[in-house]
């Protein structure tokens, strides 16, 4: 598909980024939430673990300064794969495999199990999670004392089992300059949806197979194999998704669980996905007015909030019906780019106001002032391929499938343009970036959904209090739905809980005594209060566990694909 700028948006907010799909309860699925007796042991082919060249660690952001402690962590990682039904519901049939890898405790002696882990997505490879996540910081590394580290590609992604749908044919294509109108919508809806349909027609046996709840079921499989009566579980964005299912299905195994910038219970609708993550991106934007505010001796835009809104809504009018053109640029700049700084979090406030004061001057046919083109560039046309040997870090056939599998909302027209018009009604500052999207326009295959239940095995949840992918509210949702201690991250990063020592801290704790934290940290800051991660994350939109965390991905603004 085009990964045009609001492609890449789409992938943020859809869940190709964000990540969370059909936590609706029926009896199917809790008939099939148990071990079914026909299914074959689970046990583990161990194999040679595949070795990465310098240019592929390059691939993955390993910095050069940390690639001898990665291939010491690699030494004692056992790689392997385990054999799991294709279909549950016929689990003497078609199998398929799943690649898991295991980092052993350094302290055997005083080990407390297993702690499986997941980066998000959907789609998002957790095959290294383990290794790249002991290279953030000295704090979280602790994790890997006590405890067998699991990673694993859960079905359709990476060296498990997967499938890559062709492209044969037309994606939504690039954004239209100046925004959607209802013709280039629904043109743009129109070629998504062949598109989605070709792909879903495809292969649906395997396809119609990638759910959350067949993931929770693998991973039970994993446990199995790996002896563990129990075993443990720390996952983010999707991830938290199938933690909560996994827990829901099999919680007799649970050993203890933190589930990291948490998705809402209402998950399975992105209709009300979206809107939630539009409400919380232009609250967002109401904080950074209020600094530019408090600094409009600097700045110029305003010395209230609400002058400042007034000003950066105006240049985003303006540019949406006069779009820059920078003769160094290989993009013209319309609204969505104004809404793209009007976004930023609180990281970047300082880059995205110094840009806005430029964009005021700037001269359309000239260049571009210095810090627009800090943030936009690039080539256009799809990325270069990955080096030789380098494993996929996302797949987007998967991502899409265990969306589209599990998505309960409307897939017409109609709704979209309706749900789009209110949304850049509500939120005109920065609605253009996070409107509702065709994502599962087209879909062929039919939406299964799965329980989540209260139970008393252990978990902790934190939300991170300012960031749109996974708004706070959400997990205290999750809280009332099924349980569990709420931990705060006063934060607008997504997932950057183990990446801050001060954070990280608390991770570790409650693995290690099993009991739950009501606290708080203050997560990514401006100040300084950032760890500096060292490998690349399960897909460029998703910037989570086991990946480089939001402070430092560059600030920039993709160039239209």
């Amino acid at each position: 598909m085009s990964r045009s700028r609001r492609a890449r948006v789409l992938a943020v907010v859809s869940g190709v980024g964000l990540v969370i799909a059909g936590l609706v309860p029926t009896a199917t699925a809790q008939a099939g939430s148990t071990a079914n007796p026909a299914a074959p042991p689970a046990t583990i082919q161990w194999q040679e673990c595949p070795q990465y060249s310098d240019e592929v660690l390059d691939y993955l952001r390993i910095r050069p300064a940390d690639r001898a402690r990665f291939r010491e962590l690699w030494a004692r990682t056992d790689c392997g794969t385990v054999s799991v039904p294709l279909d549950y519901r016929a689990p003497g049939g078609e199998q398929i495999t799943i690649a898991l890898t295991r980092l052993r405790a350094s302290d055997q002696a005083h080990r407390l199990g297993s702690l499986a882990m997941n980066p998000g997505g959907p789609g998002g490879s957790g095959y290294l999670m383990p290794a790249q996540l002991m290279l953030t910081n000295a704090t979280t590394a602790r994790l890997s004392e006590r405890y067998d580290l699991i990673g694993f590609d859960p079905r359709g992604i990476g060296y498990s089992t997967s499938y890559d749908c062709p492209s044969d044919g037309p994606g939504a294509g690039p954004s239209p300059v100046g925004g959607w109108t209802r013709a280039t919508l629904r043109q743009a809806y129109d070629q998504w949806a062949a598109q989605a349909a070709r792909c879903s027609s495809a292969n649906p046996a395997f396809l119609s197979q990638l759910t959350t709840a067949n993931v929770a079921r693998d991973l039970d499989r994993i446990r199995q194999a790996l002896g563990e009566g129990r075993m443990s579980y720390f996952g983010v964005s999707w991830g938290t998704q199938l933690g909560a299912v996994y827990r829901s299905m099999f919680p007799a195994t649970i050993g203890r669980m933190w589930l990291d910038s948490v998705v809402s219970p209402r998950a399975y609708d992105l209709a009300y996905r979206f809107d939630a993550s539009a409400r919380a991106t232009e609250e967002g934007f109401a904080l950074f007015a209020r600094w530019l505010a408090a600094r409009n001796d600097g700045y110029g835009l305003g010395d209230t909030p609400a002058k400042v809104r007034a000003t950066v809504l105006g240049m985003r009018q303006r540019a949406d019906a006069r779009p820059w053109r920078f003769s160094d640029l290989p993009v013209p700049l319309d609204g969505s780019f104004i809404s793209f700084l009007a976004s930023a979090p609180n990281l970047h406030w300082e880059q995205a106001g110094q840009i806005l004061v430029a964009m005021r001057t700037a001269v359309d046919g000239g260049p571009a002032p210095q810090p627009v083109r800090e943030v936009v560039g690039g080539p256009s046309g799809p990325p270069p391929p990955p080096p030789a040997g380098a494993p996929e870090r996302d797949n987007a056939t998967a991502g899409q499938a265990y969306l589209c599998n599990e998505d309960t909302s409307s897939r017409d027209f109609e709704p979209l343009w309706r749900g789009y018009r209110t949304n850049l009604d509500r939120y005109p500052v920065t609605g253009d970036l996070t409107a509702l999207r065709p994502t599962c326009a087209g879909w062929t295959l039919p939406v299964q959904s799965f329980p989540l239940r209260r139970n008393g095995a252990s978990l902790q949840m934190s939300g991170h209090r300012y960031e749109a992918s996974t708004p706070y509210p959400w997990v205290r949702q999750m809280r009332d739905a099924i349980g569990g201690e709420v931990f705060t991250v006063d934060d607008f990063i997504h997932g950057s809980l183990p990446f801050v020592p001060e954070c990280a801290r608390h991770l570790v704790d409650y693995f290690d005594t099993g009991s739950p934290d009501g606290g708080s940290c203050r997560g990514e800051q401006p100040d300084g209060g950032t760890a500096t991660a060292a490998a690349t994350g399960p897909a460029p939109s998703e910037p989570t566990v086991g990946g480089t965390p939001s402070a430092a991905v560059p600030f920039s603004w993709p160039a239209r694909r």
